[in-house]
């Protein structure tokens, strides 16, 4: 009773191709590493094929694994916020459930831990993904390294560890929308870092469609960056000091009688387009901060349980 305690979080969405690998993977990993004492929570993100009945049937045989299901399809970081709250362990670590994130690595961070490191980071040294959603990725993490107050390392994800007094400190936080990779770097505490190879998906189609992956961008700007709103004053200073030293060279040229040329209708369109483009964007970016701040006056819980097995 006296061994340290693990929790594993996994999200699952319709991963029922790869979930008899992954349970196997991480009995395996389990029972390589009897020094510590392990528990693997799942959590469905209302998924609807046959995700929770292989865990179910898998929880029934090996009370190391354990299931939450949620209501309905909150999304990812909604279901991570369930994991943590409801994970006992010393240490709790984060994981994808499509092995890229392979769980042989889940005794290196655990390593880390016990030498010190509250938060150990599970750092991607390459990766599989090509095409539009690795431009798309990479052109967010720098996008994301330079506008951030709280920058992460560009090549972390959710894998990793976070040590009984980093989870509760997220618990802690009531914020609706979450970018978990932010909340990790924004609670502090001494930091570590793993090198490993991200591999292909095992199995199965991503689950993470385009545009959810874009509001997952922005969730993560927005709620940790005020450089959208500053842009926006400089931009408004900028070109009221631009009008401003234009009204004064038209004055000029009146006053030491120089003829002032007749403005076009393309120079007087443009301007106006310009102009009108500006305020749009301003109006943009004021409305995706106050969409958030209307969401978190509602108080709606970030998830809602429908079912538990093998949890307290």
């Amino acid at each position: 009773m006296n061994l340290p305690a693990v929790t594993l979080v996994i999200p699952i969405f319709n991963e029922a191709p790869v979930l008899p690998e992954l349970l196997a993977r991480l009995a395996t990993v389990f029972d390589a590493n009897a020094a510590i004492r392990w528990d693997a929570l799942l959590v469905d993100d209302g998924s609807s094929d046959r995700s929770t009945t292989l865990v179910r049937e898998r929880a029934a045989l090996d009370p190391r694994f354990a299931l939450l299901e949620l209501s309905r399809n909150f999304g990812f970081q909604a279901a991570i916020a369930a994991g943590l709250a409801h994970a006992r362990g010393d240490a709790v670590v984060t994981m994808d459930a499509d092995l890229q994130d392979p769980p042989e690595l889940i005794p290196a961070l655990v390593a880390k831990w016990r030498e010190g490191a509250a938060v150990v980071r599970a750092t991607r040294r390459s990766r599989q993904e090509t095409g539009a959603r690795r431009i798309g990725m990479d052109v967010f993490h720098r996008f994301y390294q330079s506008v951030s107050d709280f920058p992460v390392e560009s090549n972390s994800g959710t894998f990793g560890l976070l040590d009984r007094a980093a989870v509760d400190a997220i618990n802690r936080l009531p914020e609706r929308h979450r970018f978990f990779p932010g909340l990790r770097s924004w609670v502090g505490f001494t930091t570590a870092e793993i090198l490993y190879d991200r591999e292909e998906r095992r199995a199965g189609q991503p689950q993470q469609s385009l545009r959810r992956l874009v509001r997952y961008a922005f969730d993560g700007v927005f709620s940790f960056s005020y450089l959208p709103l500053r842009l926006l004053t400089y931009a408004g200073v900028f070109i009221s000091l631009a009008g401003f030293l234009l009204g004064l060279f038209f004055v000029a040229k009146r006053l030491f009688g120089v003829e002032v040329a007749q403005t076009g209708f393309t120079t007087l369109v443009t301007l106006v387009l310009f102009l009108g483009g500006v305020q749009l964007i301003g109006i943009g970016v004021l409305g995706e901060y106050l969409a958030r701040v209307y969401d978190e006056v509602k108080q709606r819980p970030v998830y809602i349980l429908k079912r538990r097995k093998g949890v307290e």
